[in-house]
């Protein structure tokens, strides 16, 4: 009983990475298609993290309600929705009206099923979780690329990626007598204090929560700002021919991915704290590599980078029921999950902004400023 709910909730981790390469994958062709400016393709993100960050605060009421199983069902089904809705769009305002559904079925269920792990799984599976994660986000551009090859073109990823979710939505809910019963089963397991309803404000004068949300806030702002500028950098600052600097600009996200594998072997026997203070150091010299004169080779910075920033997240996560109380674990969680997405939203941007002011050599100091931003906040949790 408890392995098979295991296995759906890998197959649901790999839903959630599946869709978040899509946009940026296809929008060089969609932003043609769809007759508007390239950094139109701003104003999408912004509205799909705008709806994340919402549902994420929401998501302890929403799961003590409803139950951990029946919120991801409904929460997958709405990102389902969302992505064949993209695939019928014919003007950009289409793409603005799915953003909404989009954004609030991912931040429910990817707070509801990082908490439920936390609770009652160990620092591996947290941690393949993850990289599973990864596998869908890594799929979804190949995906794309095969789309655009046919006639079909990017609504074809779309459709596919939006029926393979309603399968796995329509298996979610055939599975809800299954999470019943084992959510069930461990309530009569855990002498733990029952789940409480913790509001924003209260939730933040718990000793230590700006403390992790500013590391959490620091760690997505630099996974996001590298996946987005890492090509870029190695193109405009640097002089590499962009299909070359395409190709290994994807090494930090395989990195991610294979770290997370990796960091599953080891994760029992370093406990969460040590993981995280490792991922931000070495995360941190990944960036010193990337700023170093070192030709073809510094690419092995942005891969250094992204097995350095495996751990983190799945470590930060797992930790939080025994940082803060298993009662608290669902609030707690919501608001870290809405502290990454507004790390992811506005720092990316924010280093544009900056590299237009001083050059893209910026890059690699932008992210050891936020890698050491995250260290310190990690350590000074610790302590406290």
């Amino acid at each position: 009983m408890y392995a098979l709910l295991l296995a759906i909730i890998y197959l649901a981790f790999v839903s959630l990475g599946l869709p978040d390469s899509l946009v940026g994958s296809g929008w060089p062709v969609m932003h043609e298609d769809l007759s508007v400016p390239t950094s139109f393709a701003g104003i999408v993100t912004v509205i799909i993290a705008l709806g994340t960050i919402v549902s994420s605060l929401s998501s302890d009421r929403l799961t003590r309600r409803f139950g951990v199983g029946l919120v991801t069902a409904v929460s997958v089904t709405m990102t389902a929705l969302a992505l064949l809705g993209f695939s019928f769009a014919t003007q950009f305002w289409m793409l603005l009206l799915w953003a909404v559904p989009y954004g609030l079925g991912a931040g429910a269920v990817d707070a509801a099923l990082n908490n439920y792990v936390a609770l009652y799984y160990n620092a591996r599976h947290m941690n393949w979780l993850h990289s599973f994660w990864g596998v869908g986000a890594s799929i979804s551009p190949f995906i794309m690329s095969l789309a655009l090859a046919t006639d079909g073109g990017w609504p074809l990823a779309y459709s596919g990626v939006g029926w393979a979710q309603v399968a796995l939505a329509a298996f979610l809910f055939l599975s809800l007598p299954l999470w019943r019963r084992v959510c069930a089963a461990h309530a009569a397991a855990d002498d733990a204090p029952e789940a409480q309803a913790v509001p924003l404000g209260g939730a933040l004068r718990i000793p230590g929560v700006p403390t992790v949300l500013l590391s959490f806030f620091a760690y997505c702002a630099t996974e996001a700002t590298a996946m987005l500028w890492g090509a870029t950098y190695f193109v405009d600052d640097r002089g590499f021919d962009p299909t070359l600097a395409a190709r290994f600009g994807a090494f930090y996200i395989l990195g991610l991915t294979a770290g997370r594998f990796l960091a599953g072997f080891v994760a029992e026997r370093l406990g969460d704290r040590a993981l995280i203070r490792l991922g931000f150091s070495l995360a941190i010299v990944g960036s010193l590599v990337l700023a170093l004169p070192l030709g073809v080779v510094s690419f092995a910075g942005l891969i250094l980078a992204g097995v350095g920033s495996a751990p983190i997240y799945p470590a930060i996560i797992h930790s939080t029921p025994e940082n803060f109380g298993r009662e608290n674990s669902q609030a707690i969680v919501g608001i870290q999950m809405a502290a990454a997405y507004t790390g992811t939203t506005l720092m990316p941007p924010l280093f544009g902004f900056l590299s237009s002011a001083t050059g893209l050599w910026l890059f690699p100091v932008y992210l050891m400023a936020l890698g050491a931003l995250g260290l310190v906040m990690s350590e000074r949790l610790s302590r406290q």
